[in-house]
């Protein structure tokens, strides 16, 4: 960190203004369209702040087109702004934690280059915007204000400068990360991973989303689970209703703690002082009804749900030793792999296709088998190319001598594959 603050400061050529009129914006377009080369996108969301994810601020940079900084909650439509970004290559800093919420408001890419992506790719040992800035530019790019409320209005003009200088920059970082990985032999590599992220999705909603309070873990009981149930659910629907993030709503650990008491009277809920948050006396007829609610009702939740997703690999030991074995000797070749491509392991070979190839391998595990199996989880054909002789090699060795993988640990750990 402190060689990054050596550097020369990243500064803008010109300070932009947050665009809220359709004059302004027909502007933006124009100019934008008067550009040349790909366009540096990125959104600023208010998460934990609001209950949605929606974007709050868009940016966009275009070499000889200047930078914009558009408020799309302004805006009814925005096709027009969508229509001139279809024309080039948008340019983004881990493109699956804004693509959703631009696809939101009808901006979605035709082509991208991800330098958070890339920078894994090419090896960088660290992959933060400042970090890759500073390593393939020399310059200081601060980023004090990425976990700010972006709803917020008007934005402080220091907020504006971070958010201007956060795609003012991209350009020249891509074309620096191309270098590399042209240099390196990975172009191909890359392109097939960005032409991958146009297809990308958020994962769909888990069936219990009460289930991810903090510390559920601590409550014993099915009925104390069933509070937590009411409570979780009642205060979502406060903080839909207001746009607050649940957490400033009330906290997850007042929730736990009224789940693990069981009040027996609004009165004790109130009396409470591990119970707090905005609203926890404003809305206490809704928090009593909820926990009144969950101690009547004879729907009570199971202590454990069995995941739709394979358990961790160390848990098949035991009971399936066959695919354990399986999995030590192929996870040791993806690790090998990562090595020699200097790729992290999880881009190597996406860990849960691993899993599930080791689980239930086809019949006859041949190369051809593996790499189907492969391509039809949704492996890249690079990926294919680089692990399948490999994985069907281990699952021959690990077929012909499993007490060896049985009594090995996976290689760099089964958690993180």
């Amino acid at each position: 960190m402190s060689d990054e603050l050596e550097l020369p400061p990243a500064t803008l050529a010109e300070v932009p203004f947050v665009i809220d009129t359709i004059p302004a914006l027909r502007a933006a377009i124009g100019r934008l369209g008067e550009g040349t080369g790909p366009f540096g996108v990125d959104a600023e969301r208010a998460s934990g702040f609001r209950y949605s994810n929606r974007a709050y601020l868009i940016q966009i940079h275009r070499r000889g087109g200047g930078t914009h900084l558009v408020d799309p909650i302004a805006f009814d439509d925005l096709t027009e702004l969508a229509e001139l970004l279809r024309t080039d290559e948008w340019i983004l800093h881990a493109a699956t934690q804004d693509l959703a919420c631009l696809a939101e408001v009808g901006l979605v890419p035709t082509s991208l280059f991800d330098t958070e992506l890339g920078s894994r790719l090419a090896g960088l040992p660290r992959v933060g915007l400042g970090t890759v800035v500073a390593e393939l530019l020399g310059l200081h790019l601060a980023k004090e204000h990425s976990a700010a409320d972006w709803s917020t209005r008007p934005l402080p003009q220091s907020w504006i400068v971070y958010a201007a200088l956060d795609v003012e920059f991209l350009p020249d970082l891509r074309d620096a990360l191309f270098a590399r990985l042209v240099e390196n032999g990975k172009a191909e590599i890359a392109r097939q991973e960005f032409d991958n992220l146009l297809s990308w999705r958020p994962a769909p909603p888990r069936a219990d989303p009460w289930r991810r309070l903090s510390q559920i873990q601590t409550l014993t009981t099915p009925r104390q689970l069933a509070v937590a149930r009411e409570l979780w659910t009642e205060r979502d629907a406060i903080a839909r209703e207001l746009d607050m993030g649940a957490g400033r709503v009330v906290p997850d650990g007042s929730l736990i703690a009224a789940s693990k008491l069981l009040p027996t009277s609004k009165g004790q809920l109130a009396g409470m002082s591990t119970f707090t948050g905005r609203l926890s006396r404003k809305q206490l007829d809704r928090w009593w009804a909820a926990i009144e609610r969950g101690t009547s009702t004879e729907d009570l939740p199971p202590m454990r749900v069995r995941g739709a997703t394979l358990s961790t690999p160390r848990n098949w030991k035991e009971r399936h030793p066959e695919a354990y074995a399986r999995f030590v000797a192929s996870r040791a070749e993806i690790v090998a792999i990562a090595a020699e491509l200097v790729i992290p392991v999880e881009n190597v070979l996406t860990p849960d296709i691993l899993r599930k190839l080791c689980w239930e391998p086809p019949t006859d595990a041949s190369v051809a088998a593996i790499e189907t199996v492969l391509t039809e989880a949704g492996a890249r054909a690079w990926q294919v190319d680089a692990t399948s002789e490999r994985i069907a090699e281990s699952f021959a060795h690990a077929a012909a001598h499993p007490d060896h993988y049985l009594a090995e640990s996976p290689a760099g750990g089964d958690e993180a594959a």
